[in-house]
């Protein structure tokens, strides 16, 4: 565990690319709390490279989306999804080297929506990547009402983020 921040639970029974403990081709991102913000440290596989030893963009967007997401989840205590999303690309990312990726809230712009920021730092702590979003925020019962996630995965979410 990272000294001073806390390890924020995570679900087994799910396939997600960024934080799924359980998908073998992802990031298997863990989340960590402090203050007002969510932070990861991860290491992109070299299976996620795009040229030679630099981190696939996509990859980096993912970091980042899930980052913005998690932040989301913890922080405003809704569940979310990703309306849309702006990357600035600023450093290389390295295959193989540990990034601190933090997430914020930016703006709450209504009980539906919030704008988020994420930023990836390499192990200089120089700025390589960041991102805003914009979320769409639900509570579990809107979601059941969509029809668009599983009920149990829903309810074991709703326990999980609970705070």
């Amino acid at each position: 565990m990272k000294e001073g921040f806390t390890l924020l639970p995570n679900l087994e029974n799910h396939k997600c690319f960024g934080c799924s403990p359980s998908n073998p081709s992802g990031l298997q991102m863990k989340f960590y709390n402090k203050g007002e913000a969510v932070y990861s440290w991860v290491t992109v596989p070299e299976h996620l490279c795009g040229w030679h030893n630099l981190a696939h963009g996509g990859a980096i967007s993912a970091m980042l989306d899930e980052i913005m997401g998690r932040t989301a989840v913890y922080i405003l205590n809704k569940l979310i999804m990703t309306k849309s999303m702006n990357v600035e690309f600023l450093k290389p990312v390295l295959v193989g080297q540990e990034m601190r990726v933090e997430g914020r809230v930016f703006e709450v712009t209504n009980d539906r929506e919030a704008l988020m920021e994420g930023l990836v730092f390499n192990e200089k702590e120089v700025l390589c990547a960041r991102a805003s979003g914009k979320f769409a925020l639900f509570t579990p019962e809107i979601l059941k009402r969509m029809g668009i996630m599983d009920p149990n995965l829903i309810d074991g979410l709703k326990r999980l983020f609970s705070r």
